[in-house]
């Protein structure tokens, strides 16, 4: 009996020491998930020639997600959340609102965020908040016959765009809950302040403010 005792004894101090190793010096952790990019638009007009007031609009996506997160201390964490490239659709805004789809893109956002988790490390719940870079990504531009009629191209000749890509700031609050000393499940909120251009194959330009607000619901494990 007293042997047994012992046993269950050491099981629980092995089980807890694991539990407050979750989220220490030193620990790895890794997610997957989903998340939902919702940009907040304000375009400027496009150059001329353009119908005055001519403006953007994009819509929202929801790629998959993941990311690596590194306990450089107790408190403090580097982390590196990457979202799948996703296609966003523009659209006409302005004087141009209700012409439709006018391009896509695909965008892919890169981030390294520096964390402070808040409580202790054998906490089941801890919240964080974040502060960092994105590098978003612009790439795969396709226009719409629309755009092309819009902005003086011709069907013989389309327009074509570019987006410039950019290195801008971002701002992240979020939680994790412990399931067990290895599983976990994460929740986060990141805003980004992005402004980027847009050149089109006729010469003309327009600059567009995206400040997207990203939305992740991931589960993790810890290495």
């Amino acid at each position: 009996m007293k042997h047994s005792v012992k046993l269950s004894l050491s099981v629980m101090a092995l089980a807890a020491g694991a539990a407050a190793q979750a989220q220490s010096a030193g620990s790895l952790m890794a997610r997957v998930g989903v998340m939902r990019i919702s940009p907040s638009v304000t375009s400027d007009d496009l150059t001329p020639p353009s119908f005055p007031g001519t403006k953007v609009d994009m819509d929202s996506a929801t790629p998959l997600t993941g990311g690596v997160t590194y306990m450089v201390s107790d408190h403090f964490a580097i982390d590196i959340p990457v979202a799948l490239p996703s296609r966003y659709n523009i659209t006409g805004a302005g004087a141009i609102a209700g012409v439709g789809r006018l391009a896509d893109a695909k965008v892919m956002p890169i981030s390294v965020l520096a964390q402070y988790r808040f409580g202790e490390a054998n906490a089941k719940f801890r919240p964080y908040v974040g502060a960092g870079l994105t590098y978003a990504k612009f790439f795969k531009e396709r226009s719409a016959n629309t755009l092309t009629a819009l902005s003086g191209g011709t069907p013989a000749n389309p327009t074509t765009f570019s987006i410039e890509s950019k290195l801008v700031p971002t701002l992240q609050l979020g939680a994790t809950m412990a399931l067990n000393d290895r599983w976990f499940v994460d929740a986060m909120v990141a805003r980004t302040w992005l402004k980027t251009h847009a050149r089109l194959s006729t010469g003309q330009t327009l600059g567009v403010r995206l400040d997207p607000t990203s939305v992740a619901l991931t589960v993790g494990y810890r290495y």
